[in-house]
């Protein structure tokens, strides 16, 4: 499953804005099968590839706005074909890219005309790294807008592009990890520092696709379903990508609007359910018709212990909590219908 998430420039998933399923005829030897064909030579349509291009034209269409859209996608995507689609639609991309493409007239590369480029400044970072520990880096800056050309065998078929190239690059060197270093690609304008940290910002959003993979897979254990045709796993697991998305939008909702209304995000039959299993600890009462409030007691029935020092509740209590609840409703949905109350 191939799937594109849209999300807004604060980070908030929107949903799905195109999805595709598809399925190989072989599935070993085919590392092997590289090392003796040339892939740039072999056309897109042939290759799995392809889904990159379906996913950004589908999405396009889906939110009928190309010229506000943004496709982020990382080293997969670097693929020129990709480029030259966003063009013809009207639309925007910002990848990370693995291919030292040809760039100016064609006697050198990015990375040649890169190295000409002094840095334009420094912006610090913090992230977590892969043990979950927070780290932070100052990364050196560099931009350029470049004539980019097509792969050699593909020369006669893309025009070449004008495009921005991005480098950001920790300085220093971590100890234990690897360094950081992103070479960004985009048809976006970047004319300043402030442009070009605001496109590295947009490109972290990326993590976003990655954390609902987490919870479709851990949360929802899509691949560990028993189905045995495509068709009855590809309708499950769409069930499973609007369940995933509402775990994480609920998340998501609770930090960037804590004071919305409940029923942003959850039925009048949850609420009152909510009201009647989880006790109130929260003495103030204008507390008590926000979405945060409602959000925590979803994530107490999942573990959440809601102390007064714990930041706000991750993907995964939220997931067992309204999986508890759903159970719940459940349950009383059908005591009402049996018992007639």
């Amino acid at each position: 499953m191939h799937s594109s998430l849209a999300v807004t420039t604060e980070g908030l998933p929107f949903g799905l804005a195109a999805i595709k399923f598809w399925t190989r005829k072989k599935f070993k030897g085919t590392t092997a099968l590289k090392r003796k064909i040339n892939p740039t030579r072999v056309p897109i349509e042939q290759k799995e590839s392809i889904r990159w291009l379906e996913n950004l034209r589908q999405s396009t269409e889906l939110l009928a706005a190309p010229a506000r859209c943004v496709h982020i996608g990382d080293r997969e995507s670097d693929i020129y074909e990709l480029f030259c689609l966003a063009e013809e639609v009207g639309t925007h991309f910002l990848v990370r890219t693995c291919v030292d493409r040809l760039a100016g007239d064609g006697n050198h590369t990015i990375a040649d005309e890169m190295d000409e480029v002094t840095f334009k400044g420094l912006h610090r970072i913090k992230f977590k790294d892969d043990k979950g520990d927070p780290d932070e880096a100052l990364l050196e800056i560099r931009f350029r807008k470049l004539r980019i050309l097509p792969p050699i065998g593909k020369q006669k078929k893309y025009p070449a592009l004008t495009l921005t190239v991005i480098h950001a690059q920790e300085r220093g060197r971590p100890k234990r990890r690897k360094k950081i270093e992103w070479k960004l690609l985009t048809d976006l304008p970047v004319q300043s520092r402030k442009d070009a940290i605001e496109k590295i910002e947009w490109y972290g959003l990326r993590w976003k696709i990655e954390v609902f993979h987490k919870i479709l897979k851990s949360g929802c254990k899509a691949e560990e379903s028993k189905l045995r045709t495509a068709e009855r796993l590809v309708n499950l697991i769409a069930v499973f990508c609007i369940v995933s998305w509402r775990v994480f939008w609920m998340t998501m909702l609770n930090r960037s609007s804590p004071n919305a209304l409940p029923q942003t995000a959850l039925t009048d039959p949850e609420i009152r359910l909510l009201d009647h299993l989880v006790k109130d600890r929260d003495g103030n009462r204008s507390r008590r018709s926000t979405l945060s409030h409602y959000v925590v007691k979803i994530a107490r029935l999942g573990g959440y212990l809601a102390r007064a020092n714990d930041p706000p509740p991750g993907n995964t209590v939220i997931w067992r909590g309204l999986s508890r609840l759903t159970d719940i409703e459940l349950g009383a949905a059908i005591e009402a219908k049996i018992m007639g109350n």
